[in-house]
C-alpha cells in the first residue's frame, strides 16, 4: 500500500500536475498559446483569407484549406508538436527548474544591486508607485528580454549549439504548438541569461527610484506582451503568409518574417532571429523583409532529417547524440595522406 501511495505522489508531482498546469495555460493570457491569442490570430487570418479571396489572390476554396487543413494540422510533425507541448511541462519540472535552481544562488539579484549602490552612494528618496515609471520599467524589461532572446537565438545557430536548436527547425510543417518545440537545454540557457540581465536592470532602475516599481499590466500581463501577442503572433508558426511590409518590418517581426527564418532555402539562412522586434536584425545585419506577395517557402532542415525527428524521444535525445559525435570528430586527429605537406590547408 505504501508503494502505491508513493507511486501516486510521484506521478501526481512529476506528471499530472505539470500536464494539468500546461493544459490550464491555454486559458491564461501569460503565454502566446492562450486561447484568446489563438482566436485573435486566426480571426486576422480569416480576414486575410476574405481579402485575398475577393481579389483572386488565393486558390484556397475554404478558410480551412487556406490555413493548411488536415495536410498541415494533422501532419505527423504537428501531432508530435501537440504531444511535446505537454511533455515539455514535465521536462520543465524534472530538469529545467532543478538545474536553474542549482545555478540561481550564484546569480546577482536586484536586491544585490540595490544594496551595492545603497552602500556606495547612500539610500535614495522613495518615489512610490508612478504610472509613467511603471510604463518605462515595463518597456525596459520588454526590450531587454527581446534583445537577450535575439542573441541567444543567434548563439544557438552556431555549429556547437545548433543540434539543440535544430529540434525547433526540424518541423516540416508549422502550427502554433511548434513554438513549444524547444529543447530543454535551450530553455535553461534562456532562463539563466534572462535572470542575469534583468536582475541587473531591475536593481539599477529600482535603486534610482528609491524602491520597487512594478510593471504596468493589463489583465495580469505586461502591456506590451499582451498587445504584441494579440497581433497575430501565433501565425508566425503557421502556413498563413502575413507580411507587415518593408517599412514596419524594420521594427516589428511579422509572421512572414519568421516563416522565412524557418525556410530551408539558402538565401534565408541566418535571417530574422528576432522574436517580437526585428529592430535587432536591422541593427546587426540579419534582417530579411517581406512583401504582401507570398514567397515559396519549404520548412524544415532537409529530407535527410524527415525520419530523425518523429518521436518525443528523438526530440530530446538526438541533440546530445549529434553534439557528442561532433565533439568526437573534432578531437580525433586527422590522418595525413602519404607525402602530404605538414602545412595545414586554409
Amino acid at each position: 500500500m505504501d508503494v502505491l501511495v508513493l507511486l501516486h505522489d510521484y506521478l501526481s508531482r512529476w506528471v499530472l500536475e505539470p500536464v494539468t498546469e500546461q493544459f490550464l495555460g491555454l486559458f491564461d493570457l501569460n503565454g502566446r498559446l492562450g486561447l484568446a491569442f489563438l482566436f485573435t490570430s486566426y480571426a486576422i487570418a480569416y480576414s486575410l483569407f476574405l481579402y485575398r479571396k475577393r481579389r483572386g489572390l488565393t486558390d484556397a476554396r475554404s478558410f480551412v484549406q487556406f490555413i493548411g487543413g488536415r495536410r498541415v494540422h494533422f501532419h505527423r510533425s504537428a501531432l508530435l508538436d501537440y504531444r511535446y507541448y505537454f511533455v515539455r511541462a514535465i521536462l520543465k519540472v524534472a530538469l529545467v527548474l532543478p538545474i536553474v535552481g542549482l545555478v540561481d544562488p550564484y546569480i546577482l539579484r536586484s536586491g544585490d544591486y540595490i544594496g551595492f549602490f545603497t552602500r556606495l552612494w547612500g539610500a535614495r528618496t522613495q518615489v512610490g508607485e508612478h504610472l509613467g515609471l511603471s510604463l518605462l520599467y515595463g518597456l525596459g524589461v520588454f526590450l531587454l528580454k527581446d534583445f537577450i532572446h535575439y542573441w541567444a537565438h543567434r548563439a544557438f545557430h552556431c555549429r556547437w549549439l545548433w543540434a539543440f536548436h535544430k529540434v525547433h527547425h526540424s518541423a516540416p510543417v508549422l502550427v502554433p504548438a511548434t513554438a513549444s518545440r524547444v529543447h530543454f537545454v535551450e530553455k535553461i540557457v534562456e532562463k539563466l541569461s534572462t535572470a542575469v540581465v534583468l536582475g541587473a536592470y531591475a536593481g539599477i532602475f529600482w535603486y534610482a527610484c528609491g524602491g520597487v516599481i512594478g510593471r504596468y499590466t493589463l489583465f495580469g500581463v505586461t502591456y506590451l506582451v499582451l498587445i504584441l501577442n494579440g497581433l497575430a503572433a501565433n501565425l508566425r508558426h503557421s502556413h498563413v503568409w502575413l507580411s507587415f511590409g518593408p517599412v514596419i518590418e524594420h521594427v516589428l517581426n511579422s509572421p512572414a518574417q519568421h516563416q522565412i527564418h524557418h525556410s530551408d532555402a539558402r538565401q534565408h539562412f541566418n535571417k530574422n532571429f528576432g522574436t517580437n522586434l526585428s529592430l535587432w536584425d536591422w541593427m546587426f545585419g540579419t534582417l530579411y523583409v517581406t512583401t504582401s506577395a507570398p514567397e515559396p517557402v519549404r520548412f524544415g532542415t532537409g529530407a535527410q532529417d524527415h525520419e530523425r525527428y518523429l518521436t518525443v524521444y528523438s526530440l530530446i535525445v538526438t541533440p546530445f547524440v549529434d553534439t557528442a559525435r561532433r565533439l568526437f570528430l573534432a578531437k580525433r586527429p586527422r590522418v595525413r595522406a602519404p607525402g602530404a605537406s605538414e602545412t595545414p590547408s586554409v
